[in-house]
């Protein structure tokens, strides 16, 4: 009887549908714990001709730079074919600690045509409230290729103009997180959805004991954290792997109207509807007939000038329309028969496209049609 009862279990475990749960870290994120943009403007130089050349801004840049550092030295003097000025920019992740390094991108601003071999003097970068937070230098990893002929020709391989350096940024102030300092770690959700966010208060109440989470809204749910500093991020590496299962997103028709890709969510549905769908395709050809009076000779040699050419015109008008079926939705039709029914009719992208706007403004299509 054991071993009878262990196989009917092993048959329904193995024909149960197996549901497709997520990682709370991979469908929702925690408030406050992002990273930071930073920005700055600086100077590459020891590039072989292929910079600035006489750009304003890049000779101004460097009569300052060189200025700090003891001399004199005026923009007529100097000559800026192997420097180029250039903007980089860099991403400051959560919990960097002065002392780490990030990596930077680095980009022209004027007329440089390369940035292979160049070197990255030292550029502040700031936060978006102007202050300085890193500090960048160091040589450039390009993987673009350009070369010009002196008939004009050019060859451009990828983007010579963007080059990065790896670790090429110091940090110089962290920026304060919340994570330490609020009682309670609030979890936003990548795509809103309410049953989902009572979805993920239930896993993580499951986990820690009733009332640890309450979900807000539909994006957000709020968890009690330890008051330990310790204790908090142990905690926060088990509740990131928590396993939730999202709901079922809305019904949704999704149109790219500059690559015609048609993608139609699984729940979609549609009320009884019948739909006919051709075209009508009207051609005109037109075949002018030229009448040319003939030159007449009389006797005595006298020739009689023919008169003026006349073009008659002669136009053909030819109409055709496809005959196609109509086809009928029966209620609650799935994703399967609507795309069935659709294709047997040979219709293509932008058909598809008119015949689901059509079913949406008669009130037959169940979803919401989003055109991106």
């Amino acid at each position: 009887m054991i071993r009878a009862l262990l196989l009917a279990l092993t048959l329904t475990l193995g024909l149960a549908p197996v549901a497709q749960a997520d990682r709370l870290k991979d469908i929702a994120s925690v408030a406050g714990v992002r990273s930071n943009p930073l920005v700055g403007y600086g100077v590459v130089v020891g590039l072989s001709g292929s910079g600035d050349g006489n750009s304003g801004l890049t000779l101004q840049s460097l009569q300052s730079l060189i200025s700090r550092l003891g001399l004199t030295v005026e923009t007529s003097d100097l000559n800026a074919r192997n420097a180029a000025a250039v903007m980089v920019t860099a991403e400051l992740g959560p919990f960097m600690k002065e002392g780490q390094t990030i990596d930077v991108t680095v980009s022209t601003v004027g007329s440089a045509k390369s940035l292979k071999g160049g070197t990255l003097l030292m550029t502040p970068l700031m936060g978006a409230d102007g202050e300085i937070y890193a500090i960048a230098q160091g040589n450039l990893v390009v993987g673009g290729l350009g070369v010009d002929g002196q008939d004009g020709s050019s060859l451009t391989v990828n983007i010579p103009t963007v080059g990065r350096i790896p670790r090429g940024a110091m940090v110089e102030r962290m920026v304060q997180a919340p994570f330490q300092d609020t009682e309670n770690l609030i979890l936003n959700l990548n795509r809103p959805d309410f049953s989902t966010a009572a979805a993920v208060a239930k896993a993580v109440n499951a986990v820690f004991g009733e009332g640890v989470a309450t979900p807000l809204d539909g994006t957000s749910v709020s968890v009690r954290a330890p008051h330990d500093p310790g204790q908090r991020v142990t905690f926060m590496g088990m509740l990131e792997n928590i396993e939730v299962t999202p709901d079922a997103p809305a019904a949704r028709v999704v149109v790219n109207a500059r690559t015609g890709t048609v993608v139609i969510g699984g729940h979609v549905r549609v009320t009884p509807a019948a739909v006919t769908h051709g075209s009508l395709t009207v051609s005109i050809s037109e075949d002018p007939q030229v009448n040319q009076s003939a030159t007449v000779v009389s006797g005595d040699g006298t020739v009689i000038v023919p008169g003026e050419t006349t073009v008659t015109p002669d136009s053909t008008v030819t109409a055709t329309e496809e005959a196609n079926p109509a086809f009928v939705f029966d209620p609650g039709v799935s994703l399967t028969s609507l795309v069935d029914a659709i294709n047997a009719v040979g219709a293509s992208p932008s058909d598809l496209v008119a015949i689901l706007e059509a079913l949406r403004e008669a009130g037959a299509l169940r979803a919401e049609l989003v055109v991106i």
